[in-house]
This record gives structure tokens, sequence and C-alpha cells, in this order.
């Protein structure tokens, strides 16, 4: 029998469909401190890449930790921080 897959890209077909090319200015992007940024998850990226149940979520840049940066973002009714490079980032 097949045994079923449970790894961290399951069920992400629609998720992590790719609409439009990566460019390099991409890896680049610089946010500062109290901006609003919205968590788009790149998928050629898979290092560092944040959960799939945050795709589509904004919050706050509160912080950097190496080339990552440190995002507050509420989640029902609590706040979490998810820590991801700018390549999965957005500015809003």
């Amino acid at each position: 029998m097949v045994v079923k897959s449970h790894g961290k890209h399951r069920r992400t077909r629609e998720k992590l469909r790719k609409v439009t090319r990566t460019t390099v200015n991409q890896y680049f992007k610089d946010f500062k401190i109290g901006q609003n940024v919205a968590i788009r998850i790149e998928s050629a990226s898979t290092v560092s890449m944040p959960h799939r149940r945050f795709q589509g979520l904004t919050g706050e840049v509160i912080g950097k930790r190496g080339r990552a940066y440190i995002i507050k973002i509420k989640d029902c009714n609590k706040t979490k921080t998810v820590i991801t490079p700018s390549e999965h980032l957005k500015a809003v």
C-alpha cells in the first residue's frame, strides 16, 4: 500500500503555485522596523520558508536577525512571530 505523505509541503498545490518569474531584486529587498509587510511564500526558495498557514497574512517588522526579518502577526486571537528572509515578504 501507499504511505500517505505528511511533509511540510502537503496540500500546497494551489498555495505555492508560481504566477510570475522570480527576479534577483526580490532577494535584496530591505524593510524598516515598523513597516507593514505581507507574507507571500516564494516556492523557489525553500530555505527558511514560513509555514503554509502564514501565506497571505500581514504583519509588522519588529526586528532583523541575520538576513531574515522578525514579523509580528496576529493568528486568530494570538500574536505570533515569524522569522523569514526578504524573498518571502512583500511591502504593503
